[in-house]
């Protein structure tokens, strides 16, 4: 009962980070791997990946009713790239170790935090967008990449989406915000059907921090639409610095 608890309690916070900056991976991920010391990988990330799926559903839904949302944008992104491609990274995770990729992670976590940091109009305005061939173009290239990263390894996706409508399509916090979890509902629901396939999902958790996740996003993005986009980035580079400090501490500290 503790256990579920303690879990819930993780998931809702999750929920709120990822209604509107993304990066509750950052909070889940760890509670769960913490708590459940018996679980393997797989599970662990299984039943993360259900917990977020439901609350991506919950956040993608009412940003849809509040920000136009250009579908034209994400669609290939979604499905030719970040379904696929999460779906391959789900099945990576059994065969590769996931802290190879975080020394070139932490390197581009630090970058982008000293830009956007020097940078005190970036993603407050909406700037002029890319033409859509380019947008889908950069899209289906990018979204491979997120699509592998959430599917193998995962916290941190929805956070490196908004950098990417931000930087490359042009879109302020906001609607880099309610695209970015649209996009992230994809990634998180192929990553999940390979790892439910497999029986990798604890479901006696998965259910109730599902629950906490869709309470917990739901207030996030009602914070983000309400406090607008000097709110979303101060609260964005906060979880930047915390991703930094969290996979600098695996780099460099974990293993002494």
């Amino acid at each position: 009962m503790i256990e579920i608890f303690t879990l819930c309690t993780f998931a809702f916070l999750a929920g709120f980070i990822n209604g509107t900056v993304g990066g509750g991976g950052l909070i889940q991920t760890p509670a769960l791997l913490i708590t459940l010391t018996d679980a393997t990988i797989p599970q662990i990330m299984g039943t993360a990946k259900c917990s977020s799926i439901m609350g991506s559903a919950s956040a993608s839904l009412q940003f849809s009713r509040e920000v136009e949302l250009q579908w034209r944008r994400v669609l290939g992104l979604m499905v030719c790239s970040a379904f696929v491609c999460s779906f391959i990274g789900a099945r990576l995770i059994s065969y590769l170790d996931p802290s190879v990729l975080k020394p070139t992670i932490w390197v581009l976590l630090v970058l982008v935090f000293l830009y956007i940091l020097t940078k005190k109009e970036f993603g407050q305005i909406q700037t002029k967008e890319l033409n859509l061939s380019k947008s889908n173009t950069y899209g289906f290239l990018f979204g491979c990449v997120m699509g592998l990263y959430d599917g193998f390894f995962g916290p941190g996706t929805g956070s490196f989406l908004i950098i990417f409508f931000v930087t490359t399509i042009g879109f302020d916090f906001l609607r880099a915000s309610a695209h970015a979890k649209i996009v992230n509902l994809s990634t998180n629901l192929a990553a999940f059907i390979q790892f439910a396939s497999h029986g990798n999902v604890l479901w006696q958790y998965a259910i109730p921090m599902g629950c906490c996740n869709i309470l917990g996003s739901y207030m996030g993005v009602r914070a983000a639409l309400l406090r607008g986009n000097k709110f979303v980035r101060t609260l964005f580079l906060c979880i930047i610095a915390c991703m930094i400090l969290r996979y600098g501490y695996d780099i460099f500290l974990k293993k002494y």
